[in-house]
């Protein structure tokens, strides 16, 4: 079984971003519900379909396979919300990659920074440009972004 465990924090400077290259994501979401999402994402020229199931903690169920990129555009006209809009970098920092992406759309000003882990007490150094942890905030999921976007959150 595939499982994902991760932590997820704000990014409280823009010193992770010297000399990153990022990939423009578009993802959005044929299903939701009690915790579980079926996600179709584009990365770049890749596409990939992921099954993902409810979170306990860090770590959720997740399955991720590629699709071909046309039938992902396709796919993405059938989701239900808003469609995420993102550009993701990989920066490294002391033996783990960090995701970080930068929304666009209806969640510009949201930075978030994600963490891959082996397993949930896998000790990992925080960069200097990390702020909160949100790891179990679920306003911070791209599946509660996509119809609860950022910019509703400062009215």
């Amino acid at each position: 079984m595939g499982v994902e465990i991760e932590r997820k924090f704000l990014v409280a400077s823009q010193l992770w971003k010297a000399g990153a290259e990022g990939v423009h994501y578009q993802q959005g979401y044929l299903c939701r519900g009690r915790g579980r999402t079926v996600r179709v994402r584009t990365a770049g020229q890749n596409a990939f379909l992921t099954i993902k199931g409810p979170s306990s903690g860090a770590s959720r169920a997740e399955f991720e396979y590629p699709i071909p990129l046309e039938d992902a555009q396709e796919m993405l006209r059938l989701c239900e919300g808003a469609l995420i809009d993102k550009t993701r970098y990989r920066v490294r920092f002391e033996g783990h990659t960090w995701e970080v992406d930068e929304f666009h759309g209806d969640n510009t000003g949201l930075v978030l920074a994600e963490v891959e882990l082996s397993q949930e007490d896998e000790h990992v150094s925080i960069p200097p440009w990390i702020g909160e942890e949100v790891t179990t905030d679920p306003r911070y999921f791209n599946s509660n972004l996509s119809i609860h976007p950022f910019k509703d959150w400062l009215e």
